[in-house]
């Protein structure tokens, strides 16, 4: 059968579109932002455009808007700048990213402790606990928008209002979120917001901190005085045209892409519940991002399916890409009640607006076919 790539969550193809958008900058602004000379002009012609056009998609000042290489620079500079030469806790979930939770621990090894928020069996965020763990002495409250693994949209009111009563800043990491789901950075309430371009059909290799206007941390790289002083190096204005582009597209084609995902997502499910019953849905219950799967056979080797997908031409995986290698059960699902067998047997389906229904009827009877007979051979 032909490939069938639905593994989104972790890089979305990007969209032609975009690559002709990033081919014309290489060629038209590809000179240093920073030169006064006119190719430089030309290029810092572009890279503000291109900030106020994010800034706008995002509702967002553009002087909020600090490019960084993705996602992960994004949530380090947040958490490093937000905790520096400061003593208190960090508050995060135990299902956070990779990139948030390694930070935190960095923090933590720099005498910032680490308070974990608890979710409830669907993956929202316990609002009866957050009065009780965040106070006063409470740095940074750190929140994934939508999970990357489950694909749940958390409810963020309870947690809004907390930070503002606590004089606690909010770090939202929206990396999943940012171009599959509508988003106001203005109204969020959150002092900094995280995405990363190859998400939503973009560049690898760029993304974004939206940081509230009045706010000031330390630059996490050292050299030039690029993003107001905020950011070193030189800006990579191809690929930010390119990410500007991309999210142009992901907003005013939102209604059109969420419709088509949600299609297949729930048609893919559908069919995959009934074919490889018993069969768990996680966060069935609560609203997801339209393209995000994550679903448990009970009994089979999630490892094991996995392997045998990829040989079949499934592109999906076990969860975040970023904790790829690790044996353990994810912390996202354990930390909503799911047993470890149950984690191990979990598998991932991101789609996107690119994937077809030909593809996803191609692939259930690959899935259904591998899941019975991998339990066969488990004595199930």
């Amino acid at each position: 059968m032909p490939s069938v790539y639905l593994d989104c969550n972790a890089t979305a193809p990007a969209d032609p579109r975009v690559l002709q958008v990033i081919h014309d900058a290489s060629l038209h602004a590809g000179a240093n932002p920073g030169s006064p000379h006119a190719e430089g002009r030309a290029a810092r012609r572009v890279l503000e455009d291109s900030r106020e056009l994010i800034a706008s998609l995002l509702d967002a000042e553009p002087e909020e808007v600090i490019f960084t290489s993705g996602g992960t620079e994004s949530l380090n500079h947040a958490i490093f700048g937000i905790t520096a030469r400061r003593t208190g806790s960090i508050a995060l979930t135990a299902g956070e990213h990779p990139a948030v939770r390694e930070a935190c621990r960095v923090a933590e090894s720099r005498d910032c402790r680490l308070q974990l928020l608890p979710v409830d069996r669907n993956g929202l965020l316990d609002d009866s606990a957050v009065s009780e763990l965040i106070t006063s002495d409470t740095l940074l409250a750190c929140l994934l928008l939508a999970h990357n693994e489950t694909g749940v949209i958390q409810n963020t009111a309870k947690l809004v209002d907390r930070c503002k009563q606590t004089a606690t800043p909010l770090l939202l990491d929206a990396v999943p979120a940012v171009g599959r789901i509508p988003l106001s950075f203005r109204r969020s309430g959150a002092v900094a917001m995280a995405f990363g371009a190859h998400k939503f059909h973009g560049p690898r290799g760029i993304g974004g901190l939206l940081l509230r206007r009045g706010i000031s941390i330390p630059a996490l790289l050292a050299g030039g005085h690029q993003e107001r002083g905020r950011r070193a190096g030189t800006e990579a204005v191809p690929l930010i045209a390119g990410m500007a582009e991309a999210l142009r597209l992901a907003v005013t084609e939102m209604e059109t892409r969420t419709r088509h995902t949600q299609q297949l997502r729930d048609y893919l499910q559908q069919e995959l519940t009934a074919a490889c019953a018993p069969a768990v849905v996680h966060g069935a219950h609560v609203e997801r991002l339209p393209n995000t799967l994550s679903i448990g056979f009970p009994g089979v080797p999630g490892e094991a399916l996995l392997l045998n997908l990829h040989m079949e031409g499934i592109a999906c995986s076990l969860g975040s890409a970023c904790a790829s290698g690790s044996a353990e059960p994810a912390p996202a699902l354990l930390a909503m009640g799911v047993t470890p067998d149950l984690c191990r047997s979990s598998v991932r389906f991101s789609l996107s607006c690119q994937n077809t229904k030909e593809e996803i009827e191609q692939v259930i009877p690959v899935v259904a076919r591998n899941v019975a007979r991998l339990r066969v051979a488990e004595g199930i």
